[in-house]
């Protein structure tokens, strides 16, 4: 079967953004860019990573975690960039973090884009008397950012080590002039490490997110929708609902130089019914697995898979599908770069893609 041009692809998210335009104040799935991932290490581990993330990608996955860079004293400078369906989704990610007050504390910043660019609009496709005018096709983006300002300290209870953090983050959504929102919310996370265990948990939009669409549609694009049988959007606030992860991971000595690390997470989303292993109104829980071996820490091989749904075919009897990922990492003195090879969608729609970050370590200056 002929694989689907990025023109016409393009095309179809269009459709998707204008002619059904309903969809986009739907509490269900708000702010869904945010729940992809970043990383390619936690991409290749099926992002089963919140009890043992330790670098600067912590302030996405739990703020907690950023408390490691501070052991190092060092400044950490993370990137990464994706492509989804053949190119035309792109995902990029930048963050940068710092200990300070004696390296007992870190900051950190997060920029988040996902985007999909060149959108024919083709409201203004026929002229007045039905004529077809193909000048009149001007191409738009959809995107949406995040920027997220990060907090984490350590404290010692007892045996074992305990982490703590939270995130402000700002979000802003725009559909070429169409449409813009404007959204503001709060994570939180802890890190417990005992022996060669550690736990995790991660609450993001504790308080509720709350994103304000503003429309800008003209007049003339508003009889257009009309006239195609589509809802006029109206100015609107869109919520985001809490959820929760909860993450296991221990650390195995295979021997000498050798390690494995296992990973287990539990997604748990508070926003009604959703297709995932336990599926309940209104809490529904995904499980998340990711193993990690490495030599001397610093080449690495990954493996992991989430996003369980079942599914179904006409005559056929339900089954399950998985996102299956794998990956590689090398660490080279001050430079770690990192591949993964993951799902994006169902399985069998062969949407697998390619994923590329790299992490750089500035050791600071001593006083």
């Amino acid at each position: 079967m002929q694989t689907m041009t990025p023109s016409f692809l393009r095309i179809l998210f269009f459709l998707c953004f204008v002619s059904q335009s309903t969809f986009l104040f739907s509490q269900k799935y708000s702010n869904e860019f945010l729940n992809i991932g970043i990383g390619a290490r936690a991409q290749a581990m099926g992002n089963a990573v919140v009890a043992n993330v330790q670098d600067v990608s912590a302030g996405y996955w739990n703020p907690a975690g950023l408390v490691n860079i501070g052991l190092v004293d060092e400044i950490q400078i993370g990137a990464m960039h994706a492509e989804w369906f053949a190119g035309i989704g792109k995902y990029d990610y930048l963050s940068v973090a710092m200990p300070f007050d004696d390296n007992q504390r870190v900051l950190g910043v997060s920029l988040i884009r996902f985007g999909i660019d060149d959108i024919p609009n083709t409201l203004s496709l026929y002229e007045s008397d039905g004529t077809v005018n193909y000048d009149n096709i001007v191409p738009f983006s959809a995107a949406d950012y995040a920027a997220l300002f990060s907090y984490a300290q350590k404290m010692n209870i007892g045996n074992g080590s305990f982490r703590f953090g939270g995130n402000a983050k700002l979000i802003f959504r725009q559909i070429g002039q169409f449409a813009s929102a404007f959204g503001f919310g709060i994570d939180a996370g802890i890190q417990y490490e005992i022996g060669k265990w550690q736990l995790g948990v991660v609450a993001k939009d504790v308080t509720n997110t709350f994103n304000a669409w503003r429309f800008g549609l003209t007049d003339a694009e508003r009889d257009i929708l009309q006239l195609t049988n589509n809802e006029l959007p109206i100015n609107s606030v869109e919520l985001t609902r809490p959820q929760l992860i909860l993450g296991f991971s221990r650390e195995f000595a295979i021997k000498e130089n050798y390690g494995l690390l296992a990973n287990l997470d539990f997604q748990i989303t508070t926003d009604g019914q959703r297709n995932t292993l336990v599926s309940a109104d209104p809490f529904s829980i995904g499980p998340r697995i990711g193993l990690e071996g490495h030599y001397k820490k610093l080449i690495f091989v990954r493996l992991g898979a989430n996003n369980f749904q079942q599914d179904t075919d006409l005559g056929i009897d339900p089954f399950w599908t998985v996102e299956p990922s794998l990956g590689l990492g090398i660490r080279i003195k001050k430079i770690q770069i990192d591949y993964a090879y993951t799902d994006v969608a169902e399985q069998r729609n062969n949407t697998f893609s390619h994923v590329i970050s790299l992490q750089l370590n500035l050791k600071r200056k001593a006083k």
